[in-house]
């Protein structure tokens, strides 16, 4: 986190959230996993063909360490890990749908515009 406190004014929980989530990958990262019940690194790194596996790694490791998603290893060789939204992650999944229709309207009005000029 940014900042130690955020109780400066209500503003400040969009400011936190948007910490949380924000930037190029997390909310596409968090989309994904919020389509089905785990995804491997590999699979995320498909979906996603322009992250790099550096930055890839970076984002799901804040995102586990502010508890929005959780890596599981398993003890197997060779070794096997998966990501998943955690239960406070899941409370995202409206707000990325949402994200989603939005952006879809959004993508529509660029090209309406794109038109009109």
């Amino acid at each position: 986190m940014k900042h130690e406190d955020y109780s400066c004014s209500f503003g400040c929980a969009v400011e936190a959230a948007i910490e949380a989530i924000g930037g190029k990958w997390k909310g596409v990262i968090l989309y994904h996993l919020s389509t089905a019940e785990f995804k491997r690194f590999n699979e995320l790194k498909r979906l996603m063909p322009k992250i790099t596996q550096r930055m890839l790694t970076k984002q799901l490791r804040e995102l586990e360490k502010d508890g929005i998603v959780l890596r599981t290893v398993y003890a197997e060789v060779p070794p096997k890990v998966e990501y998943s939204l955690t239960a406070f992650g899941q409370t995202l999944q409206p707000i990325l749908h949402a994200l989603e229709k939005w952006g879809g309207q959004y993508l529509e009005k660029l090209a309406d515009h794109r038109f009109a000029v």
